[in-house]
């Protein structure tokens, strides 16, 4: 079902409030982190693993310090991507079915033919979208200090 259909379809479950345009957002990016999750935990060394287990590690100091940092790096490489798809799918989501909000604004201004408005309207939502990427990538950069910079590996 392609994700146009679902909009209208969340919007007659959940109503015109804030709540459809959430359950559409999640619901966009919801399988992508879900996979990159999976793949994470499928990528632990099995080196470290048997080491750790070797050493009496418990099921959760695996999952604190084996599992969940393997993980968080291929949390973060689909966030990037998530976090504009839900805010495009937000967007949408009030383009679609809403009584306000900035998509709601654009959906009005092209039904009167002012460009000015649309425009501003697309350019509140990209610096929006960029916000949100410098927010991820910052956090990432916290949460990820145990990565070598790219000055730091080696050059092939």
């Amino acid at each position: 079902m392609p994700r146009v259909i679902l909009a209208p379809i969340f919007a007659v479950w959940f109503g015109l409030g804030i709540t459809s345009k959430v359950v559409f957002g999640v619901t966009l990016v919801f399988f992508i982190v879900f996979f990159n999750v999976y793949q994470g935990v499928k990528e632990v060394s099995p080196v470290v693993l048997a080491n750790a287990r070797m050493l009496g590690a418990t099921g959760r100091q695996l999952l604190r310090y084996v599992y969940l940092p393997s993980a968080t790096s291929w949390v973060f490489s689909s966030l990037h991507t998530s976090v504009g798809l839900a805010f495009v799918g937000a967007v949408v989501g009030e383009y679609l079915g809403s009584a306000k909000g900035v998509g709601y604004l654009i959906h009005q201004a092209e039904g009167v033919f002012d460009i000015d408005t649309v425009f501003a309207g697309i350019l509140v939502l990209t610096m929006c979208a960029l916000i949100l990427d410098f927010i991820v990538t910052r956090i990432e950069g916290r949460l990820l200090v145990w990565r070598p910079s790219a000055s730091e590996t080696e050059r092939l």
